[in-house]
């Protein structure tokens, strides 16, 4: 069963449902995914009812149990991600495909700009300039937005460091985080358990957590201090970066103003390097 098929029969089931019964299925209608990957107990506290009514609701949309209804949730959100399905979906469309990346961008940024929360940046900035290291965490897809964040950080002059998994695992380079450090980590989906461990491993070993997620159902989110929501949809490939690296430039741009005269010193610094000609051609213009 898709996603299609899955919302269709939930919301076929709402006329005439007890009250209890139609507030969990439109719960599940907005928030497939953090119902997906969320426990009976996580999503019946978030709604105040029963793990019973839960299963009841369940078995009403013709499930054997709830087990059974989040295991068709999941399937039904791998499906949404999956890039040959996605793929296949587009080309069976018959609008133009740049004029449909072009509105999903579009829509990205705004969703991506309205989720962010009031005071979210100040907090941020005051995590940072508290962290004796930055530790920019990301794997596969979403360590392009790391990178990028890494780079930033480094040219402002801060103690920035770049965690991806190469010659050494995640876990392994998380040994050296410790108290009084940041972890700076982006999860697009598919949600990595090496990714969940290393950050659990670095909080238990006393550093602070800024997680930007795609949604509160990432399991990291169970171990951040702040957490920004990002928007990621795409009409081909599995997730968009477009939101996420939008959300990068806001956060640095804010920090830089907030570290003043440290942060004005670095560029300064940066803009000397730029008139290193055996690296640039000074003729074609001197942005890095």
């Amino acid at each position: 069963m898709d996603s299609v098929q899955l919302q269709e029969l939930m919301r076929g089931k709402l006329e005439g449902m007890p009250t209890k019964a139609r507030r969990v299925i439109e719960y599940l209608l907005s928030n497939m995914r953090e119902a997906a990957f969320r426990s009976i107990g996580e999503v019946a506290d978030d709604l105040s009812v029963s793990k019973a009514q839960l299963v009841r609701v369940a078995r009403i949309l013709g499930f054997d149990g709830y087990s059974d209804l989040k295991e068709a949730l999941q399937q039904a959100i791998l499906e949404k991600i999956n890039p040959a399905t996605m793929l296949a979906r587009v080309m069976d469309d018959q609008e133009s495909l740049p004029n449909v990346i072009y509105k999903t961008e579009h829509a990205n940024l705004d969703d991506t700009w309205s989720q962010l929360p009031p005071g979210s940046l100040d907090a941020f900035c005051s995590l940072v300039r508290e962290a004796r290291n930055i530790h920019c965490l990301g794997w596969g897809i979403s360590s392009l937005v790391t990178e990028h964040l890494f780079m930033r950080l480094r040219v402002m002059g801060l103690a920035a460091l770049s965690m991806r998994r190469g010659s050494l695992t995640l876990l392994e380079q998380a040994r050296s985080v410790g108290g009084g450090d940041l972890i700076v980590v982006c999860e697009l989906p598919s949600y990595v358990v090496e990714v969940t461990e290393t950050v659990e491993l670095a909080r238990k070993k006393g550093a602070k957590v800024v997680a930007i997620v795609d949604s509160p159902a990432a399991p990291l989110c169970r171990f951040s201090d702040l957490n920004f929501f990002i928007s990621a949809a795409s009409p081909t490939f599995g997730s968009s970066i477009v939101g996420p690296l939008f959300l990068t430039h806001i956060l640095t741009s804010v920090l830089a103003v907030h570290m003043g005269d440290r942060a004005h010193t670095a560029l300064e610094e940066q803009a000397q390097f730029l008139h290193d000609e055996r690296i640039f051609h000074p003729v074609f213009g001197l942005k890095y």
